[in-house]
């Protein structure tokens, strides 16, 4: 078997949860057991498991995320899907290093529970994700 990531974040409501990973994110539903379930995040096992005393306060978020980087395409598609669905944008989408080999489109936006997920996508994946030589 190859190795698979797992991640598992408190949600406040379940079926909210459920509602926004599996219908505006694409994520395949996995198991579902009394209160917890698993959604297949672009290849990540998430767990989201029903513990609202355990969810954050925005402010107690800071820099905390997650995500995926998807083709330009597919990152297009799942946006539309998002803002279609009105979803609260912690960073609204933007490119970082335009006309650079390095350039990126990205945004952040947050579940119903306020987890923050980034979604991003690189115009040279190769280049943006290639090692820097560390000085000897």
């Amino acid at each position: 078997m190859e190795p698979v990531l797992h991640l598992s974040l408190p949600v406040a409501d379940l079926s909210a949860a459920r509602d926004f990973y599996v219908d505006v994110l694409g994520c395949r539903l996995g198991r579902v057991r009394e209160g917890w379930l698993d959604v297949w995040f672009f290849g990540m096992q998430l767990t989201l498991q029903e513990h609202p005393d355990q969810v954050l306060a925005p402010e107690q978020v800071g820099v905390r995320h997650f995500g995926a980087t998807l083709g330009a395409g597919p990152l297009r598609e799942l946006l539309a899907r998002a803002e279609a669905a009105e979803v609260d944008w912690a960073d609204p989408l933007h490119v970082d290093f335009a006309g650079t080999p390095q350039e990126q489109t990205k945004a952040k936006l947050r579940d119903p529970s306020g987890n923050v997920i980034e979604l991003k996508s690189y115009a040279d994946p190769a280049v943006a994700l290639e090692q820097l030589e560390r000085p000897d």
